[in-house]
């Protein structure tokens, strides 16, 4: 196997797990991916699989540093983050969008994301999308939700997407659902 060393990656602690965070070597700044933890497997044994020859980054970048911050409960400003979207388009590229902007401690559900994007009906679509959201954190879809309160999937794991939420100050009921008040 050739070994490409277009990317270098830092691994962020955390306590969901380790997240790994993927950069491009020659603009650092620019985030390729984002790998939420996965159980039994470490974050840099994942990196190498997806991104085989990256190197490990040379020092604590600004992006691992606001997810430290956001992960330790503190809110921050995701936005000035340079994601690559190339080779996103059309429904995919304005969901992400969109997702982006949910504040802090507040929900939508997967319906209306799509009505606000012009698209009802589209729930599934926009559920299909959160699900191969390669930014996940800084593109919050742990804060798109289903109907009803109810949590829904996030990478496999609605535990994780739980204590995120709960972490941004989301309340949730007895039988589990987000309370009303946190809805956009």
């Amino acid at each position: 196997m050739k070994v490409d060393p277009s990317f270098v990656y830092e691994i962020v602690p955390s306590f969901i797990g380790e997240i790994g965070v993927v950069a491009y070597a020659d603009l650092c700044s620019r985030i390729r991916r984002v790998l939420l933890p996965e159980e039994g497997v470490p974050a840099v044994q994942r990196i190498g699989h997806e991104f085989p020859g990256a190197l490990p980054a040379a020092a604590r970048g600004d992006v691992a540093s606001l997810l430290e911050t956001f992960l330790a409960g503190k809110e921050v400003d995701f936005s000035a983050i340079d994601l690559d979207l190339d080779g996103m388009a059309g429904f995919v590229r304005r969901t992400l969008t969109a997702c982006r902007q949910i504040p802090r401690g507040r929900v939508v559900t997967y319906g209306s994301l799509a009505m606000e994007l012009g698209a009802p009906g589209a729930a599934r679509a926009v559920g299909n999308v959160m699900a191969i959201n390669p930014f996940a954190l800084i593109i919050p879809c742990h804060r798109v939700i289903l109907s009803g309160g109810v949590l829904g999937g996030f990478g496999g794991n609605p535990v994780m997407k739980r204590r995120l939420l709960e972490r941004e100050g989301v309340a949730f009921d007895a039988r589990g659902r987000v309370l009303p008040n946190h809805l956009l």
